[in-house]
């Protein structure tokens, strides 16, 4: 999957679950099961115990699935990450080495960012999309709405604290996806292998996402005349 088809695919989902998960064995286990619910993408976060071998797994055996690589922190990871095959590659902060790496290499980039100097610092350097985080800590959907109504032209993903009563607000503030960790994958039902659990909880969220979307109403045009030019106000 090359980086535009990445990307169409994260904006037509709208949410990549993020796996923090105490082994590759438990992240596949979770990779498997929210893609099962409909959601075809998920970051391995490099905290998980042979993460880069398990990207190479999925990359290999699940084409359609969107694997990315998560806690992405330096320039010789995100090569070893892009070798195993991920498809994008993302962090909790702003490293704008790895941003221009991943530019210059044609894998998507989402990098972590919080303030309006961080967001816009990382757009110009090549992001694909921009993940504010931690969204819950700085005022949540009020501040991701803030930062769209300033930054239109920047897609942002909204992550950090996100669930279930706050995944729609998120998106209605103009989010272009959300992340999501333990409240999508929950560690007790990795520890129960309850498959079924993990697809219930991504379904739902799918369908916060979609209610979210179709409320949202397309901009109307605006017929625009011809404009006056100050000797002509002036008289009047």
């Amino acid at each position: 999957m090359n980086k535009s088809e990445t990307c169409a695919r994260i904006q037509e989902v709208g949410i990549i679950p993020a796996v923090r998960v105490s082994s590759a064995e438990e992240a596949h286990f979770a990779a498997e099961a929210v893609c099962s619910g409909g959601i075809p993408i998920v970051e391995i976060t490099l905290t998980v115990a042979g993460a880069v071998e398990l990207i190479a797994h999925l990359s290999h055996y699940h084409p359609k699935m969107v694997v990315g690589a998560g806690t992405v922190l330096s320039t010789d990871v995100a090569q070893k990450c892009l070798d195993a095959g991920a498809s994008f590659l993302t962090s909790p902060g702003l490293n704008l080495k790895v941003v221009e790496f991943a530019a210059k290499n044609g894998i998507a980039a989402l990098p972590g960012a919080l303030t309006p100097t961080e967001v816009i610092e990382a757009w110009e350097a090549g992001a694909d999309f921009v993940k504010v985080f931690p969204c819950i800590d700085v005022g949540g959907e009020r501040y991701i709405k803030a930062l769209k109504t300033a930054l239109p032209q920047i897609p942002l993903v909204a992550a950090g604290g996100v669930n279930q009563q706050t995944a729609e607000n998120y998106i209605l503030a103009g989010a272009s996806a959300i992340g999501v960790g333990h409240e999508l994958i929950p560690p007790e039902a990795i520890e129960r292998r309850q498959a079924k659990r993990i697809k219930e909880l991504s379904l739902r969220f799918a369908g916060f996402v979609k209610e979210a979307r179709e409320r949202i109403e397309p901009p109307k045009a605006v017929a625009v005349g011809k404009f006056k030019k100050i000797e002509e106000c002036e008289k009047e």
